[in-house]
Parts: C-alpha cells; sequence; structure tokens
C-alpha cells in the first residue's frame, strides 16, 4: 500500500483548521503553521512533533496491516519528512520530529507483523534509512534506487551507441546503500518517470513507434538488468507489454496488448522464474555476490556474475550487448572452465517475431585467464541484447 505522510491534502481535509485556530494562514493545531509547513504539493505538512499528529499516522500505518491484512507500506517522498526541501546534509533545514517518526512506526509495524515489508521512496541515496533503528537508521526494509534508474534509462533510450556509458551502467549495478544488496529498489519505470506527460522507454526510444524492432530490443535489454543485478525488481503497470503512453488518468492501460504482445509478457515472466531460482539453476540471482568483470566501452559489451555461494547451478552470469552491431563469437571470462547453458537470450524469437534467434544456447569455457576469472569462452549476442548462463551437474 502506498502511503502519503509527507503531506496531508492539499484540499478537503477535514483535519484543516481543526478547532478554527491557526497562524499565518496555515492549517491549525494538526499542522505546521510557519516555514516548516512548506513542501512541493502545498503548504501542508502535519506537525510531526505533536503527539496526536504521531498517534494518527502509527495508526494509519498500521490500520493497513491489522485490518486489511497487507504485506507492505511504500512510504512517498521520505525525504520531505525528513528535511523541508527534501535535501541530505542540511541541517538547518531538517525536521528531527520526521525522522524519529520515520523510526517509531517502522518500529510499531513490526510489533503488529514481523515480517512486515517497508519501502522508502526517497530518491537521494540516503543510507540511513535502511539502517536499523539502533544504529540511527530509519529502519526500512529497502528504498528506491535513483542511482540505478536513471544511469540504466540514460544507456537504453539515447539514440546513438556512442553516448552509451557502461562504466555508469557498471556502477549502477554495483551500487548498494549499505551491507544488504536487496536495500534497494531497482527499476527502469516508474509513475515519476513517466508522469506529467514523459513517456515510457518504447516511447523514448522510438517515438510514436514503440512496437518497432528497436523499441522492443531495448526494452527487453532493460528488462533483463533489472531482473539479474542485486537489488528488489520493480515494474511499472504495462511495462510487461509494451504500455507507450505516459502515466495519467484519462486513459486506462491498454489490456489488449497482454495478447498482442505476449511474447514480450513471457519474456518478463521468464525473468522472474530465473531471478527468484525457480528452476533451481540460477541460486546466484538471489544471492549478495557480484562482481562486473567485463566493460568494454567501444563495443558497448558488459558482463557481470551473480552467486550466492558459487559453483553449479549457484553462479549465474549475464552478458549484455548495448550495441546496434551484433557480437559474434566474442571472448569472454567465465568464473569455471566446462559447459555453460544460456538459460535465457532476450534475442528469441519465443518473445517476438521480429527477434533474430541470435547467439549461442551451450558455450564451453576453457581453462585460460581472463579479467580476474580462470575461464573463457566465445559467444555471440544479438544486438541490444543480452544472454544469461549458468552450469549444472553433468
Amino acid at each position: 500500500m502506498d502511503v502519503v505522510y509527507n503531506h496531508l491534502g492539499p484540499t478537503d481535509l477535514d483535519l484543516w483548521r481543526f478547532d478554527g485556530w491557526s497562524e499565518n494562514d496555515r492549517g491549525g493545531i494538526y499542522f505546521y503553521n510557519d516555514w516548516r509547513a512548506e513542501t512541493p504539493w502545498g503548504a501542508t505538512r502535519p506537525d510531526y512533533g505533536r503527539k496526536e499528529v504521531r498517534d494518527y499516522l502509527r495508526d494509519n500505518a498500521l490500520m493497513w496491516f491489522r485490518e486489511y491484512g497487507i504485506d507492505g507500506l511504500r512510504w512517498d517522498a521520505t525525504a520531505f519528512i525528513n528535511n523541508v526541501h527534501g535535501r541530505n546534509n542540511d541541517p538547518g533545514s531538517d525536521l528531527p520530529d520526521g525522522w524519529s517518526l520515520m523510526q517509531w512506526v517502522n518500529k510499531e509495524i513490526r510489533k503488529v507483523r514481523p515480517s512486515a515489508f517497508t519501502i522508502a521512496e526517497d530518491l537521494r541515496n540516503n543510507a540511513y534509512l535502511t539502517k536499523a533503528e539502533k544504529d540511527g537508521g530509519a529502519g526500512f526494509s529497502t528504498q528506491w534506487s535513483a542511482s540505478f534508474v536513471h544511469a540504466v534509462r540514460a544507456a537504453l533510450i539515447g539514440a546513438e551507441d556512442s553516448t552509451r556509458d557502461m562504466d555508469a551502467v557498471r556502477n549502477a549495478i554495483l551500487q548498494r546503500y549499505y551491507l544488504n544488496a536487496f536495500e534497494r529498489v531497482i527499476y527502469t519505470e516508474s509513475h515519476d518517470e513517466v508522469a506529467n506527460g514523459k513517456a515510457r522507454i518504447p516511447e523514448e526510444v522510438d517515438p510514436g513507434q514503440a512496437s518497432s524492432w528497436v523499441a522492443k530490443k531495448k526494452s527487453a535489454l532493460g528488462a533483463v538488468i533489472v531482473f539479474t543485478a542485486p537489488g528488489i525488481p520493480m515494474i511499472f503497470q504495462g511495462q510487461e507489454f509494451l504500455e507507450d503512453d505516459w502515466f495519467h488518468d484519462r486513459d486506462p492501460i491498454d489490456w489488449t496488448k497482454k495478447d498482442r504482445f505476449a511474447g514480450i509478457l513471457q519474456l518478463y515472466k521468464d525473468l522472474i522464474s530465473l531471478s527468484l531460482n525457480c528452476d533451481g539453476h540460477t541460486k546466484g540471482l538471489t544471492g549478495q555476490e557480484v562482481n562486473v568483470y567485463h566493460v568494454n566501452n567501444d563495443d558497448k559489451i558488459i558482463a557481470y556474475h551473480r552467486w550466492e555461494s558459487g559453483g553449479v547451478d549457484d553462479s549465474v552470469v549475464v552478458v549484455a550487448n548495448f550495441s546496434f552491431n551484433p557480437c559474434e563469437e566474442y571472448t569472454i571470462p567465465l568464473p569455471a572452465t566446462g559447459k555453460w547453458i544460456v538459460r535465457f537470450n532476450s534475442d528469441s524469437r519465443y518473445y517476438d517475431s521480429d527477434f533474430g534467434d541470435f547467439g549461442n544456447s551451450v558455450v564451453q569455457a576453457e581453462a585460460t585467464e581472463k579479467d580476474g576469472l580462470p575461464a573463457q569462452a566465445r559467444v555471440s549476442v544479438a544486438p541490444y541484447s543480452a544472454l544469461i548462463l549458468s552450469q549444472e551437474e553433468e
């Protein structure tokens, strides 16, 4: 459930000037009545220092767990609970009562539901949001990663391959807030990226032709990175079947695309299955470890290794081609010798008849050290495509 505690209203508020009193043309007893009231959505920030307000917000959060049985809350714009202007390292505008409110409510939630999941949409890369309360943190389970979405979107939507920065993609894959890789939510589309006239990735890639070959290819490539990089993957409504319109309430999702682009929908289903290790061959995608060991900014190739404990049915290698040029018989390092099976190829015609079925199904890694890894093999990757490989017992 998405909850908004950074401001209330701004209109039709029963709590506004509840007892008739106010100052500075503000909201009265349950709101700040000075400069602390100001938010990007109006001067309606609740007074986090007032016990009645704190109890009210706490009770609202607990209601969703007690009465509706939900699993978690996503807190909107927590930066504006922490700071009047939504900034880090700005003590003059900080709201200490707002920070303590987040700590307290998260603690209270877990008394009611120990398994509860709370997400901060902060977008300021504040590692303390996901630290434990005892360590001064706000106690959230995870938070949205602005570093990931901006870097990966830029690498996808640029018209010219020369503009794609593989170092930025590498940094996006490696970024984490603290010790746990799953303390971040990673994505390429959200209501922020596609609201107010801004477009979905397929539309950004090829305006007016969101179902073109290049739009589908880059959209699928982005999905591979989202579901294989360390973090909690998130997709936006209709993204899994090429919804193209910007997010507004005057145009509903076109559910016919679910059938028209059934292959793209299946691509997302397969990525979800792999990321959860449903077939037992990709356990590494559920693990903490990642090594982005190969970055080629000339040919726009990137490769990374995910693992939990390592080895057969655990180690996963992702090879991604961010170029229009096919990557043919390209030497790539691998973590072990022997047979590596391609579990997923985003260029498969199984996902779209426009795709090329280009690439390997199996590769053989020989014992030759490269990029710090003990083996290497030759792989072929289609334009704007990715392969996911792992080993299994023979």
